[in-house]
């Protein structure tokens, strides 16, 4: 019996008491700025955490038409196309990372694409 002024709990199924995902949140997030660069990374971390290797990919390129990444997008990328078996393009984007790399003064992260091409990819 409910007294006068009592508030009834809501359902369990009610989405308002459901705790949002990180993914949920970054895509809300992205829905407000879509051209966020901060966003779309976060967003593509934590798809890569979820092995959602065809979102990440798709979020990834996106996230690599707006920014001036310094190479680290580039492995996630190349990893999520070695994963879902597209080897060429896992291999191009470990060559733009390399270059990229280089550009932004990243010797090591270029070296560490170069030794993944060389062990994993030679014909």
């Amino acid at each position: 019996m409910q007294t006068a002024g009592a508030v009834k709990p809501a359902p369990a199924h009610c989405p308002c008491l459901r705790k949002m995902s990180r993914i949920e949140i970054f895509e809300q997030m992205l829905a407000g700025d879509p051209r966020n660069t901060s966003v779309l990374f976060g967003l593509a971390k934590e798809y890569e955490k979820a092995g959602l290797d065809e979102k990440l990919i798709e979020t990834l390129e996106r996230y690599l038409e707006a920014s001036d990444d310094e190479g680290n997008a580039f492995g996630m990328l190349a990893g999520a196309y070695e994963r879902s078996g597209q080897r060429e393009k896992a291999r191009e984007a470990y060559q733009r990372g390399i270059e990229t790399a280089q550009r932004h003064g990243h010797p090591g992260m270029a070296e560490e694409y170069r030794m993944t091409l060389a062990g994993n990819y030679e014909d």
